[in-house]
């Protein structure tokens, strides 16, 4: 028999810090595609067996309640960016939600009307209630001592990690470093910001600016470089009839017999509000920059290459300390200015709730004819490409 501790496994040192990312991963993988992708956004269906070996698998492994989770972060899409958000660092500060985000989920965890409002159609069977979500700390204690009858004393390390993995990596680098540092592929109204293109550590978590403009995606990456394994993932177990994807972001694509705005316009616009402003940045703001900077001699050049970064960001957010340096630049570049106005009017159009339909496809339609008169070939030819837009049958995988 081996050595009481050295475990039952006895595994060299690297084999058990490599069992130890194998657990951690399977917790990760449980946390992106039962807790978020399944229970808080329906983006898909799990087979009940796989919904329970992860909703098992999260007890002995974090504690966590399902409801809990799910209407915290069902609040925190609610209300992003605000006091009411459980874990934004734009309110508590970037360092509380990196180190401290767990405490910060806890808190708003035991919040009755969080859970009220935000925990409808979560597990609520014998399972639920007498175990998983009454005896909290008995899985943990459970994964302690299957632990250290695996690996031996080196099981309480391995422990250990499991404890610190979800704390860490989802409530404080998603929470914070997702909502501080990284790039966006859209201008969500919101500080949500994809870590790195490839969401592989963290199960496709890191795309959270991708998530964002799009929650209810069961796929988290939205370009031709990024990876989403928790869509790999959920691709495999689809492929043995075990998921079944249900929410995919819509697709925009151009009809070129279109030639004027109508409903099916509007509606393709407004649903892909965050890709068609994402383009717009893109093909006309840029575009417009790069022949601004073009036309211009050495000497002049610095201001505005200064520029670009609020340039290319929505008002809401450029830094105080570049939005003088922006009137400036605007000041001085009468086409710049003028894209500048015509992105704010886009985008005012669907912020008009109240408007009739009839009423913001008329607005759409001016839109285009203003862009298409105002001399700029780059906004003239995003208003012809708009015109053009239309929605993809909807597919789910």
């Amino acid at each position: 028999m081996p050595e009481l501790a050295h475990g039952l496994l006895d595994l060299p040192w690297w084999g058990t810090v490599l069992a130890t990312l194998a657990l951690t991963h399977v917790t990760i993988t449980a946390v992106t595609l039962y807790l978020h992708r399944h229970q808080a956004h329906r983006a898909l269906d799990l087979h009940p067996a796989v919904a329970h070996f992860f909703r098992f698998w999260l007890w002995l492994t974090t504690g966590m309640v399902t409801r809990e989770w799910v209407a915290v972060h069902r609040k925190h899409h609610a209300r992003v960016e605000t006091p009411d958000d459980p874990h934004s660092p734009q309110q508590f500060g970037l360092a509380r939600v990196l180190w401290r985000g767990a405490d910060l989920y806890r808190r708003a965890a035991r919040d009755p009307a969080t859970l009220e409002r935000f925990g409808f159609l979560t597990p609520d069977d014998g399972l639920e209630r007498h175990l998983y979500a009454r005896h909290t700390t008995a899985g943990i204690l459970l994964m302690l001592a299957l632990d250290l009858l695996l690996f031996g004393a080196a099981g309480a390390l391995v422990w250990g990690a499991q404890m610190v993995w979800i704390p860490f990596w989802a409530a404080g680098v998603i929470n914070g470093i997702g909502h501080a540092w990284g790039y966006r592929n859209f201008a969500v109204a919101d500080a949500s910001t994809n870590i790195v293109p490839w969401g592989i550590l963290i199960g496709g978590e890191e795309l959270h600016n991708n998530h964002h403009a799009y929650a209810s995606s069961a796929r988290f990456a939205m370009r031709p470089w990024e990876f989403d394994l928790g869509w790999a993932y959920l691709r495999g177990l689809q492929a043995l009839g075990l998921a079944r994807v249900k929410k995919l972001p819509p697709r925009l694509i151009q009809d070129p017999a279109r030639r004027a705005c109508d409903r099916e316009t509007l509606r393709a616009v407004v649903v892909n509000r965050f890709q068609v402003m994402a383009a717009f940045t893109r093909e006309v703001v840029y575009r417009v920059y790069r022949e601004e900077l073009a036309r211009l001699d050495r000497s002049h050049r610095a201001l505005l290459r200064r520029a670009r970064r609020p340039l290319l960001r929505p008002l809401y957010r450029v830094r105080p300390g570049q939005a003088q340096r922006l009137r400036v630049v605007l000041a001085r570049h009468a086409s710049l200015a003028q894209v500048r106005r015509m992105q704010d009017r886009l985008q005012a159009i669907w912020t008009r709730s109240s408007a009739s339909q009839e009423a913001l496809v008329q607005a759409l339609q001016e839109w285009c004819r203003q862009a298409e008169a105002s001399g700029i070939q780059a906004l003239g030819d995003f208003a012809r490409q708009l015109q053009a837009y239309r929605l993809a049958p909807a597919v789910t995988a």
